[in-house]
């Protein structure tokens, strides 16, 4: 721990995330690291500010910023004031694009009339909203907050003051759904004329209240193959609509992809501020610590408690791997070294005879239509998990 700077800062870092943990509740498939100690968020908003600034101190000229996250937990819990102090320490600390895409995940039911009006005077740009379903048992079996009506109401009110680039969270999968169900949350969601969808299958995470009901037998996994088949549905439904799937549980509107998150697969250049936030340069990953206790501890010690890892070569080809595939762009070959590029063409010479994966233009590897729903599996096939003793034969 507190391997500082890790990574190194410079002037063309693409984008700047910033972890927000904090939850009213939390969801029963949640995972990622949140708290519902609302008390620590000023002292947390005055550590970003300060991180900023450590971590500023250590680039070699002013960072030029072109897309800004507030991720969490649920960013919408912070107040105006937190928000405006926020967003005072982003403008001092880097040079923001007029350009960049800034994005503020909420809570439906947290978007309302004051906080809107605050969003008006914020540079926020794009939101991004868990809306999960439109249906109010399943929101209240994933101890969600919101009721499926506000989804609708927050919509209009993000209209109201100028915010033209919404994204909606949607999930499937859940115990015993139908095929009719699912159809009729895509319905819902195509009549608020959002720019933007992602769609996950419901996960059982270890560690979550809803993998302890999975492994007490209180619910049951969907069968897989409705799930494959829900799936298809969406892609089918929102490509009618005029939305292009450009990842593979992302849809947008064109000209409407998510900038910011394009960068983590495209390898671009990022760095995280907070607690459990990561960064990355291109050859370093940097990660902060997952306790709000101990990172505002350490950063109002003037640390930054972080470890990391230099990006070896096998860590970049898989990465590269797991993320390039992940997209319509899929994977240039001319950007692997010529053992890499024989690798992979090896191992994906099945996936292509039986036509999971495509080769349209000799350079550009693809999923297919019918490899999307196994991608997990071609990905892994895909993978050096000993690069240096595999080339070492060649």
């Amino acid at each position: 721990m507190d391997k500082i700077f890790v990574v190194t800062l410079h002037r063309d870092m693409a984008g700047l995330y910033i972890h927000i943990p904090f939850c009213a509740s939390r969801c029963v498939y949640c995972g990622f690291f949140s708290t519902t100690r609302l008390d620590q968020r000023q002292a947390y908003v005055e550590a970003l500010g300060r991180e900023m600034r450590l971590r500023d101190c250590n680039c070699d000229g002013k960072m030029r910023i072109e897309t800004v996250y507030l991720g969490g937990g649920t960013p919408s819990q912070l107040s105006a004031e937190q928000l405006r102090q926020i967003f005072l320490y982003i403008n001092n600390v880097y040079d923001v694009s007029p350009r960049a895409e800034i994005t503020i995940e909420c809570n439906p039911d947290d978007i309302t009339v004051p906080f809107v009006a605050t969003l008006s005077q914020l540079p926020v740009n794009r939101v991004s909203m868990g809306a999960q379903t439109f249906n109010d048992e399943r929101l209240r079996f994933l101890h969600r907050r919101h009721r499926a009506e506000q989804v609708g109401e927050a919509v209009k009110r993000l209209r109201s003051v100028g915010i033209a680039n919404i994204s909606i969270d949607l999930m499937y999968g859940f115990p015993g759904e139908t095929m009719l169900e699912w159809n009729a949350d895509i319905d819902a969601a195509l009549a608020l004329g959002v720019e933007h969808l992602s769609a996950y299958a419901l996960s059982y995470e270890e560690g979550t209240p809803l993998y302890t009901m999975l492994q007490q037998g209180r619910v049951e996994e969907l069968d897989e193959e409705l799930q494959r088949a829900m799936y298809y549905t969406l892609k089918d439904r929102l490509e009618a609509a005029g939305y292009e799937h450009y990842e593979l549980s992302n849809f947008a509107r064109p000209g409407c992809r998510s900038r910011h998150n394009s960068s983590y697969w495209n390898h671009t250049p990022y760095i995280g501020l907070g607690a459990g936030a990561h960064s990355f340069d291109g050859r370093h990953r940097q990660w902060n610590v997952a306790d709000i206790g101990q990172y505002v501890e350490a950063i109002g010690e003037d640390r930054v408690p972080a470890d990391g890892e230099v990006i070896d070569d096998v860590t970049r080809y898989n990465e590269t791997v797991m993320t390039a595939l992940r997209t319509i762009d899929g994977i240039r070959l001319d950007m692997l070294s010529p053992s890499e590029r024989a690798h992979c063409l090896t191992q994906a010479k099945k996936f292509l005879d039986c036509g999971w994966l495509c080769l349209p233009d000799d350079n550009t590897l693809r999923l297919t239509r019918d490899g999307l729903f196994v991608s997990d599996t071609i990905m892994s096939d895909l993978m050096l998990f000993n690069f240096l003793k595999w080339s070492s034969k060649k």
